[in-house]
């Protein structure tokens, strides 16, 4: 089984967003919208459900009327395939190769792949400069910009906003906290601030860690999941503490995957 946990540029029409995300059928998990990142992201099961809502996004939005505090490079950002159960990495990376094949010839979209032979951050930096596509066009689509393609294992993303809105001292953490475990931005969110972080070894570093660790720097207003979180990762954490940390058992993999008429 593959998770695929797709970033689109969309994150304050509600109705759009649903409209999307009910393209995915039954193998929709999850959407979480942000306004000020102007953001979303649909967490899907299968190859055929994520086709759906690329397609839609694509056909939906348009980057030309973009803006947002996350950086981005299209509409349909970014789209990682991700193996649960049985799957290999090696399933995951064959699903990130034909959905870029399948992407750049039928959508029109520069896909650049991330996974072994680069992080998504690296694309961030380098997609239009020093790298070129790795399929489809070799320019920008007109309104859908450009989609970063991955294969990679689970991991947790989280935010936690500040208490208060020092820009400087979210950025610093961020800078402090970053590491093999932890991909961090320090962010403005409308007139908060934000540390937002991608927890790649969340069971080395998971959301409990950050958190104690960015609130041995500065108060924290509140956490935030984006998206769900695996039941290992949960386990783990004192119960007591997931209110807190914006936990619970239903907001994992594993609960809505149950839940799933799929």
């Amino acid at each position: 089984m593959l998770e695929c946990v797709i970033n689109i540029s969309e994150g304050r029409r509600r109705d759009v967003i649903e409209a999307i995300g009910a393209t995915a059928g039954p193998a929709l998990l999850d959407i979480h919208t942000d306004p000020d990142h102007h953001r979303s992201v649909l967490t899907v099961i299968g190859a055929d459900a994520a086709r759906s809502v690329a397609a839609a996004t694509v056909d939906r939005l348009d980057l030309r009327d973009h803006d947002g505090a996350h950086p981005r490079i299209g509409v349909l950002d970014v789209v990682p395939f991700v193996p649960l159960g049985s799957a290999t990495m090696a399933d995951a990376l064959t699903a990130r190769d034909d959905f870029a094949a399948w992407a750049g010839a039928e959508l029109g979209l520069p896909c650049f792949r991330y996974g072994p032979e680069r992080t998504l951050p690296e694309v961030r930096r380098h997609a239009w400069h020093d790298l070129v596509p790795d399929a489809g066009p070799a320019v920008p689509h007109p309104s859908a910009g450009a989609v970063a393609v991955g294969a990679r294992p689970v991991l947790v993303a989280y935010n936690l906003w500040l208490a208060e809105p020092d820009l400087a001292l979210a950025r610093a953490i961020a800078r402090d906290l970053r590491g093999p475990a932890v991909r961090t931005l320090g962010l403005a969110v409308g007139h908060e601030v934000q540390v937002s972080m991608n927890l790649i070894d969340p069971t080395v570093v998971g959301p409990a860690e950050v958190y104690d660790a960015v609130a041995a720097r500065a108060p924290i207003a509140r956490a935030e999941l984006v998206g769900l979180v695996p039941e290992d990762v949960l386990a783990v954490i004192a119960p007591e503490r997931w209110s807190t940390l914006d936990l619970a058992p239903e907001r994992t993999i594993e609960a809505r995957l149950d839940r799933s008429p799929g």
